[in-house]
């Protein structure tokens, strides 16, 4: 019943969105003497707040068209490359033909989370690795628009399908995990490293990563951990209704997920949508204008399948699978000890409350038989948690060292061309 009635609120509302809209474009017309009052400003300010917080987002865009590749713009291409029922292997190939010299840069996988939000929240992080790297990303599909027929999805399909989108691009490619599949991006390449596959990865970069959620505990682990399984299979779970592809397909509704992140910080999300409002009535629509393609993507969500949610709660939060040592795969035991040609740098962010700083440097205990030289963890100063992958600090001072490390340890010593100069940070610091 749940997504039922998620889905009769929407269609409850949506007159009320139509009606909000009509009255703030009329507001603003310019024939209207109302549209040159404060009143009238006013008035249209919070009608396009009020459509723009009740709107349903779907899948935004990436939009990444071009880059620079030694000052040169370089048209870019998605194609994907790979399908699985629930994500496409994306491509985001450069259009390099009418470069002088064509780039020889390494081959990155950019795993994305599985987390209730579209992979495009990494469209930052695309866009900086673009210059130096073959950025390949997985796009993970809405569970909601998968039939039924298509099969279950767990963490075990998770970690199966790294393995083979690392077969498909072949050896020396390097993975970079961005908060929830650093465990799986850990199972995966200790998996492949037991069975000295030629395809295990040459580098894996974890960021904001819950390796072991003991660490430095937050509210959202804190949470998981004081409720059983049976409490998330009562309470947030829920089967697809229709007219969804996907109907009566079990699973954990992206909305769901988007309340329990914007309850974390309710107090920010409402003050940025009066800021926005604000800006609206002062006439200041790049400022209103930057608030709102935030919020169109953050409150864009997709669905995840009820098995793969309730496996993760279990083996990264209940069980501290990875860390224990007790975790397998199709019942295979995954040991990051055999890890041994895949270097390690891992990332956090100061004010991350989502995983807590020691959360994602915990790999590093776990990959016990990797030498020194092949290992590096960076803390990053002043961000949180959407500040280890995106924005300014990203941009300037996390991203630099990511590419200096992946070139490092690159097996065909690629990208040497335009390597910035970084401070390392091992992982003994």
């Amino acid at each position: 019943m749940l997504y039922h009635l998620y889905e009769l609120q929407h269609a409850t509302i949506s007159p009320l969105r139509m009606a909000a809209d009509a009255s703030k474009k009329w507001l603003r017309n310019p024939a209207n003497p109302l549209s040159y009052t404060h009143q009238g400003r006013a008035a249209a300010a919070a009608c396009d707040v009020f459509t723009h917080f009740t709107h349903r987002y779907g899948k935004p865009e990436f939009g990444l068209e071009t880059t620079i590749i030694d000052g040169e713009t370089v048209p870019i291409t998605e194609e994907v490359v790979h399908s699985e029922a629930f994500c496409d292997l994306l491509h985001f190939k450069r259009e390099t033909d009418h470069l002088k010299t064509q780039p020889d840069d390494p081959r990155v996988l950019l795993v994305a989370p599985l987390s209730g939000h579209f992979s495009t929240l990494l469209r930052g992080t695309v866009e900086a690795l673009l210059p130096d790297h073959d950025v390949y990303i997985t796009d993970w599909i809405d569970a909601r628009t998968v039939p039924v027929h298509q099969g279950h999805f767990d963490l075990d399909s998770y970690i199966d399908y790294l393995m083979r989108f690392l077969r498909k691009l072949g050896p020396n490619t390097h993975m970079i995990a961005v908060c929830q599949p650093s465990v799986p991006v850990v199972a995966a390449a200790s998996l492949m490293a037991a069975g000295n596959e030629k395809c295990q990865p040459a580098s894996m970069t974890l960021m904001g990563g819950p390796i072991d959620t003991r660490e430095n505990p937050t509210e959202v682990n804190n949470f998981a951990k004081q409720h059983n399984l049976d409490w998330f299979e009562r309470h947030v779970l829920s089967h697809v209704p229709l007219p969804h592809a996907g109907v009566m397909r079990r699973v954990y509704p992206g909305f769901m997920q988007l309340a329990g992140f914007m309850s974390m910080n309710w107090d920010r999300h409402v003050s940025a949508h009066h800021d926005m409002f604000l800006h609206l009535v002062e006439g200041d629509g790049e400022s209103a204008e930057a608030k709102r393609s935030f919020y169109q993507e953050y409150l864009a969500v997709m669905d995840m399948t009820a098995e793969f949610y309730l496996q993760t709660l279990k083996v990264v939060f209940h069980e501290h699978s990875l860390p224990e040592g007790t975790m397998r795969w199709q019942g295979v035991p995954v040991d990051p000890s055999a890890i041994t040609k895949t270097a390690l740098l891992t990332v956090e962010g100061e004010r991350d409350d989502i995983t807590g700083m020691g959360q994602t440097r915990a790999a590093h205990k776990l990959c016990s038989n990797l030498p020194d030289n092949m290992r590096m963890h960076h803390l990053q100063q002043g961000v949180g948690h959407y500040g280890v992958f995106n924005g300014r600090r990203w941009r300037e001072q996390i991203s630099p060292r990511i590419k200096e490390f992946i070139r490092r340890h690159d097996h065909e010593g690629k990208g040497a061309r335009s390597a910035p100069n970084v401070t390392h940070i091992n992982a003994a610091e």
